[in-house]
Parts: structure tokens; C-alpha cells; sequence
């Protein structure tokens, strides 16, 4: 018996199959319910700004009806009835306008204080809504703005004109500044805030006049503060700047001058650089506020950590004092110097060296006359009346040569009119105290060069800025006709020396003075400079007179010199240094320290 057997082949879908379809379903799926999602938020954005639009037509609407004298802001200038911030709540949002209101004054019948002289200023009123929605999504805030104007003639006016100008230390006009107005001698009471322009400026036309009424604050965030004080606000000092006076139909204007602050951070260590932990001192700016006796604008009392630390966050350009008043210690010297020249904007490092306290001691710190800078290697002799001479050299911390017609060949800095090399087209001697480039048969040579010996700072350093001088050279011989490098090391046996510039590389060049030495080279005691002369016009050459740079060592300030455990009296103080005119002045030596700044002179 045969059997026979069918076989039948059934279709359908292969796992593999089910899962590439569901990924394309979820994948188109993603993108539909994505590109709805995108177009449900910008209709909703799109409603938002709508809503915004419609609420500022309708605050638009409200003030056009109003009677023109009540078109103001509560306290503010102009005065009115309308509040300046506001709360709506529209299709179930909140939203928050903020109303300003400025007079106008047109320039077709004049200005005030101009000519024509326009005695009714205030010729229409601007109107600004800043709308906002802090609950809704990608809502920006917006401005809008219109002119409400008068129906009826002008009269002249019985009020005046405030313009306030904000700038910064270089004159350059200070932007968005925050200007708080108040006068509480007024019925009613003025009391608002403004900004500045883009002239650093803001314009109050129609101010109710009034003598030394008018307090003006001015901030700014990052900046410091300006303000107007009350006569009675510095009792008994008199203000410099008393609060303001508008007088009718006149324009007052006032300046104010802030910056933008910086931060200072001291340290309180000993000579051997140890931390010196909680020591009081008093740190005093020379601005003032008050005068007929002075009062200055900042005077604090300070303390460090027990890490011998302290940051002082904001302070402001200034030019500030620093007196240890802890009576368990004594100022030994400072880095910077005890007066703190503060810039705008900038970071200081400010390290108080201390010592046991004694009484009678004198701190005595050097300084060049051209540079201020602090002068090394000064020889400071106190000699009392009776009795042997007491004699101190100032830490060094700042050197220089001003002189190069002694002559190459000089490997260590000892003769201050010698070299180590040139490459021959440097004139050192025409005439002698200045570089320049050499003459050949009537022409400047293109470039030159020239390699200082090698200088010693005593120890190993920080080093701060390196500076030139003339800065200005003649216009014929092009940008950076001047050009520096320099090369440090701990020892003076190094056959190579490595010349960088100011940002570490051996290709770039030190070209601005008064630039940042690198930090690459701290840590070094020993450092010679390269100096690169040239011109594009053969009929002129640049010139340098004067090559310094600063450095700090650690825990020897530069500059100074302290006298401790003195007997009371009188003493002669005499300052040699060489290169620079003998000062002598006398010198009364009482209980308690004390500190003399002495400015020496070069010799002519």
C-alpha cells in the first residue's frame, strides 16, 4: 500500500518584521505628536502676545481719556494718578505692566535753556507699558509705547528741568544706571526710579522747583554708588554733594561718577612668610563726602582669619590707607605699598607683613619720582641727635637701566651704564641715557638689537610689570617699533637663556608698556631683558630712555625700610640712592609707629 502525503506553506510576518514595523510606527508616531506639540506652544505664544497687545491698547485707552494733568505716575515726574506697577489676569494668566511716563519737550518752539529759551517745556507726555508674563511660556517682555499730548494752549510753565548725567571714571557715559529720585518737602511726595539712556543720561522736564530738595541715588549692578546727601546727613561736615535744586524755568544738571568695583584680598603673614591669624587693621579711602572737617566716603575696620585671610568684595576706585591698629602687632612694610592705588574693575593682592609690636617704630618707604614705583637698594639712614646713626636698605622690588654707554660685554648687572651684547645697529651714545637706532651716511638702519647683563633680585620672585619709556614713539616709524622680551633663570651659569613674551611663547614680544610680566617666569631670581628697535621710515628712529620692571619677593616688601624699638626724639633721616638726588628731612619719633613716604629725584 502506497501513502501520500501534502504538504501546505503558510504566510505571515517574521519577528523581525513586527519589530521594524513598530519602530517606524513609533518613529512617525514621535514626529506627528512633536510637530503638534511645537504648533499647540506657538499658537499659545502667539495668544499670549495677543493678550498683551489687547491689555496695552486698553491701558492706552484709559490714559487718552484721562483729564492731561493726571496723566503721571504716583510719586514720580510727571505727578499723576497712575499707578507704576501693575496686575492683570487674562485667559488665565497674570500678567505684570510697569508704566513710565516721561515729559517731552519738542524742539519746534525750542528747548528749555536753549535757544529759543521754551519756558513751557513740556510739551507732551510719552507713555511706555513694559508688559510681562512670568508664567507663560517663552513670553518675552514687551514694550509699548504712545504720545499723549495737551488740548489746550501752552502756558509757560511754572516748573523746571532735571538732567542727570551718570559716567564712569574715564568720562565714558554709564548706560542703564539705576536712578532712585525722591522729595518728601512736595505734596504730594516724589518717589521713583529711572534709568539712564544711551547717553548716560536722564532727562526730567516739568520739576516742581525746590532748594536742595530733590535726593538722587545712582547704582548699578557690579558698580559702585553716588548719591546726594541732606545737609544734615554729615553732620557736622558739609555735604559736596548736597541734594539737588531745581529752580523754575531753568535746567539743573548733575554728574555722578561710578565704576565698576574691584576686589581686594589680603594676606597677614611675618617675614618668614607664616600666617599671621585675626589682626586688625583699618582700611581708609581718600574720597570724600564731607568737608569743613573731611569725612571720607569709605572707612572700615578689618580683620583676617585664622588662615591670615580677607577678601574685601566691591571696594571702589580709590586710593586707599592701611593702618594695623591690632595692638599685638606692627606694620613692617606692605606689598602693595601702605597708600593702595585701586583701579576700576581689577583683582588685588594685598600682603601685610608683621612683627611683634614695639613702640617707636618708624616704616620708611622710597619711591621713584617719574614711576612711583617703589626704589631698591636705597640707603636710609636715621641719626638722632645724640648717639650712632641707624642705616636700612629698602627690599628691592623695582630695577631699571638708563644708561648703555658704558660698552658691551658686562654679563652681571654691576656697572649700571653697561651691556652684555648687541648686534651692532643699536646707537648707545648719541646721546648717552637713550637707545636708538643707527645712523648710516644719513639713514636709520631698519632694526636692531640689544641683550641686558644680567640682573639680580635677591632671592626668588614674583615679577610684576615691565615698562619703558618715552611710550610715544615718532609715527614714521611704525606700530611696534619698540619691542621686548625677557628671560629669567636661577642661575647666572646658564648658557641658554630662553626670551619670551607676554604670553610665554619665544615668538610674541612684550610691544604696550606697562604690560604684565608672564607669570611663566616666577620663581626665578635672575633676569636680563631684549630689546628690538626698528622703523619703516629711514629718516626717523624710536628711542628708549628708561627700561624697568617690578617684582615682589616673598615677604620683603619692596621699597621699604622699618626702624623699631627707637628711643623718643628728634632724628635726621637721610635717603641715598644711586642715580638719584640725597633727600634729608627731619623727623620726630614719638610713642607710637609711624610711616614716612619719601619721593627721591634723579640726578640731573
Amino acid at each position: 500500500m502506497m501513502h501520500s502525503f501534502s504538504s501546505s506553506k503558510k504566510s505571515g510576518l517574521t519577528l523581525v518584521e513586527t519589530v521594524i514595523g513598530v519602530a517606524l510606527f513609533l518613529i512617525i508616531s514621535t514626529i506627528t505628536y512633536t510637530a503638534y506639540v511645537n504648533l499647540y506652544e506657538l499658537i499659545s505664544i502667539s495668544k499670549d502676545k495677543v493678550t498683551a497687545s489687547a491689555l496695552s491698547n486698553e491701558m492706552f485707552e484709559i490714559i487718552r481719556n484721562m483729564p492731561y494733568a493726571d496723566v503721571g505716575i504716583e510719586g514720580g515726574i510727571p505727578t499723576g494718578t497712575l499707578p507704576r506697577a501693575q496686575e492683570f489676569v487674562r485667559n488665565n494668566a497674570t500678567f505684570y505692566a510697569t508704566t513710565t511716563i516721561r515729559n517731552i519737550d519738542d524742539p519746534f518752539d525750542g528747548t528749555i535753556g536753549g535757544s529759543p529759551n521754551d519756558l513751557s517745556p513740556a510739551d507732551s507726555k510719552l507713555v511706555d507699558i513694559l508688559i510681562g508674563c512670568p508664567g507663560c511660556k517663552s513670553f518675552s517682555p514687551l514694550h509699548f509705547t504712545t504720545r499723549v499730548g495737551p488740548k489746550n494752549l501752552e502756558t509757560a510753565s511754572d516748573n523746571g528741568a532735571l538732567f542727570i548725567q551718570v559716567i564712569d571714571a574715564n568720562g565714558q557715559p554709564i548706560v542703564d544706571a539705576d536712578v532712585h529720585i525722591s522729595n518728601t518737602n512736595l505734596d504730594p511726595v516724589i518717589t521713583f526710579d529711572e534709568t539712564t539712556d544711551n547717553n548716560g543720561m536722564l532727562q526730567l522736564v516739568d520739576v516742581p522747583p525746590d532748594v536742595q530738595g530733590y535726593s538722587v541715588h545712582v547704582t548699578k549692578s557690579g558698580y559702585s554708588a553716588s548719591q546726594t546727601y541732606a545737609l544734615d546727613d554729615l553732620s557736622p561736615s558739609t555735604p559736596l554733594h548736597p541734594d539737588v535744586t531745581v529752580i523754575l524755568q531753568q535746567v539743573t544738571q548733575v554728574t555722578f561718577i561710578i565704576d565698576q568695583t574691584s576686589d581686594l584680598h589680603f594676606a597677614t603673614v611675618n617675614r618668614s612668610c607664616d600666617p599671621v591669624s585675626s589682626v586688625d587693621f583699618s582700611l581708609k579711602g581718600t574720597k570724600l563726602i564731607g568737608i569743613n572737617p573731611d569725612q571720607t566716603k569709605y572707612t572700615a575696620n578689618k580683620v583676617t582669619n585664622s588662615l591670615g585671610e580677607l577678601d574685601v568684595w566691591g571696594a571702589e576706585w580709590d586710593t586707599y590707607s592701611l593702618d594695623v591698629t591690632d595692638l599685638a602687632y606692627q606694620l613692617e612694610g606692605s606689598s602693595p605699598a601702605t597708600l593702595l592705588d585701586v583701579s576700576p574693575g581689577t583683582d588685588y593682592d594685598v600682603m601685610l607683613v608683621l612683627g611683634s609690636y614695639n613702640p617707636s617704630a618708624l616704616l620708611v618707604t622710597v619711591r621713584d619720582n617719574a614711576t612711583l614705583q617703589p626704589l631698591s637698594g636705597a640707603t636710609v639712614t636715621l641719626t638722632p641727635s645724640s648717639g650712632s646713626a641707624l642705616v636700612e636698605t629698602t627690599g628691592r622690588g623695582y630695577l631699571n637701566q638708563t644708561d648703555w654707554s658704558g660698552g658691551s660685554g658686562q654679563i652681571e648687572f654691576e656697572q649700571e651704564d653697561e651691556y652684555f651684547s648687541s648686534d651692532g645697529d643699536i646707537d648707545t651714545t648719541s646721546p648717552s641715557g637713550d637707545l636708538k637706532l643707527q645712523n648710516v651716511f644719513g639713514s636709520y638702519v631698519a632694526d636692531g638689537e640689544l641683550v641686558s647683563s644680567i640682573f639680580d633680585t635677591g632671592e626668588t620672585s614674583n615679577f610684576g610689570k615691565l615698562n619703558w619709556a618715552p611710550q610715544d614713539q615718532s609715527v614714521g616709524t611704525g606700530a611696534e617699533s619698540v619691542r621686548l622680551q625677557i628671560a629669567t633663570s636661577n642661575a647666572t651659569s646658564t648658557v641658554d637663556w630662553v626670551f619670551r613674551g607676554p604670553d610665554g611663547a619665544t615668538t610674541t614680544y612684550y610691544s604696550l608698556a606697562e604690560t604684565d610680566i608672564n607669570p611663566i617666569h616666577n620663581g626665578d631670581r635672575y633676569v636680563r631683558y631684549k630689546v628690538i628697535l626698528s622703523t619703516e621710515d629711514d629718516t626717523v628712529t624710536p628711542n628708549v630712555s628708561d627700561i624697568s620692571f617690578t617684582f615682589t619677593t616673598d615677604c620683603v616688601p619692596p621699597g621699604q625700610a622699618i626702624f623699631d624699638g627707637l628711643d623718643q626724639g628728634d632724628y635726621i633721616l637721610d635717603i641715598e640712592a644711586s642715580g638719584y638726588q640725597t633727600q634729608s628731612e627731619s623727623v620726630t619719633v614719638g610713642s607710637s609707629w609711624q610711616q614716612r613716604e619719601i619721593i627721591l629725584n634723579l640726578d640731573e
